[in-house]
């Protein structure tokens, strides 16, 4: 069938990489469905991705986006027909940012009439969060984590997972405007890493303890920081490098941005019993589908029965993709940015 998506056609800003247009839908393969979408969700990988940062995009020109929320409108033979009509929350390899996406059933979770932007969140942004703080490494009552761009659709969703594990949580913010907001869905310490060097602000809310969790989006010079108030059997989980993302300067960048990060050492790790786990979370989809099916699952249960809310940053219409775009990179967004076909 013929549908119509954003392409991404040239890197560099958001008013000029994209462009609307018609393409035929692939057909459907085994364990596949058909979506037609309602609304499709903003990641900061998106933005990685346009500026040509990110090695895991396929060529361009190409369709953004990995969630969805829609209607499945087929299903390929031998699969679940009873999924037909349903409202999905649905995970895409890519291609959300189309009127129609093909993605597989294990991908898909049934939804009812709950806002969209909310559902959205729980997505890409809600299943990273719980992999990592329920399922990888689960924090644990009386852990002390820090929580790097906690205002954000990963950070804020992580601040409450960890607070229902009973943790202590220091929130790492960017403006003054946003701590009122970790604080309110659960921080115990804000940290605002543009008033100070955000490390000696951390040094001082453990008052000599040692920091038992970092979740760390930002990599480059944050990686040696966190690391030097890590305790015995702390755990730091890198899942970005959003400081590469500001980069300037090519390859040099690149190359400054290992240099921050050093040399690691395996037996500094036993010695000291600390670990470092890397996530990215399109392998564990490719590799691991049952594991994502799993946290998507439970992220969409804890938001059901009220346990955990979704914060949105902004909703806009797709004509406005770029408008929607620029403002995610702007570092201004707190919770999760949704782009919706119909107004």
């Amino acid at each position: 069938m013929t549908t119509e998506g954003y392409f991404l056609t040239v890197n560099g800003s958001a008013d000029k990489a994209f462009e609307l247009r018609s393409f035929e839908l692939d057909s459907l393969t085994s364990g596949q469905v058909t979506i037609e979408t309602e609304a499709f969700g903003l990641n900061f990988a998106d933005v990685v991705a346009r500026r040509g940062l990110y090695r895991d995009a396929p060529p361009m020109p190409c369709v953004l986006g990995y969630e969805v929320v829609g209607r499945v409108i087929d299903v390929a033979d031998g699969g679940d027909n009873s999924l037909v009509g349903k409202r999905v929350l649905a995970f895409c390899r890519f291609g959300g940012y189309a009127k129609h996406v093909i993605t597989t059933e294990d991908a898909c979770v049934v939804v009812e009439q709950e806002p969209a932007e909310e559902l959205l969140a729980l997505s890409t942004q809600g299943v990273t969060a719980y992999y990592m703080a329920s399922y990888l490494t689960p924090v644990r009552q009386d852990d002390i984590v820090l929580i790097h761009a906690a205002a954000g659709g990963v950070g804020s969703i992580l601040i409450q997972l960890t607070k229902l594990a009973g943790a202590e949580v220091i929130a790492k913010v960017g403006r003054s405007e946003k701590e009122p907001f970790v604080r309110n869905i659960g921080a115990d310490h804000v940290v605002n890493y543009n008033e100070s060097d955000y490390i000696e602000q951390v040094k001082a809310k453990l008052s000599g303890r040692k920091l038992d969790v970092s979740f760390n989006p930002v990599a480059g010079s944050s990686y040696k920081k966190d690391l030097s108030v890590m305790g015995a059997g702390a755990r730091m989980i890198l899942f970005g490098g959003s400081e590469l993302g500001k980069a300037k300067f090519g390859i040099f960048s690149k190359f400054n941005f290992v240099r921050k990060m050093g040399v690691l050492i395996p037996v500094g790790l036993m010695m000291n019993s600390r670990s470092i786990l890397g996530v990215n979370m399109l392998k564990i989809a490719d590799e691991k589908p049952m594991v994502l099916k799993a946290c998507l699952h439970a992220i969409v249960e804890l938001y059901q029965k009220g346990k955990l809310k979704t914060f949105v940053g902004g909703k806009y219409v797709h004509t406005e993709l770029a408008n929607a775009h620029s403002f995610l990179e702007s570092g201004r967004s707190t919770g999760k940015i949704a782009v919706f076909w119909n107004a």
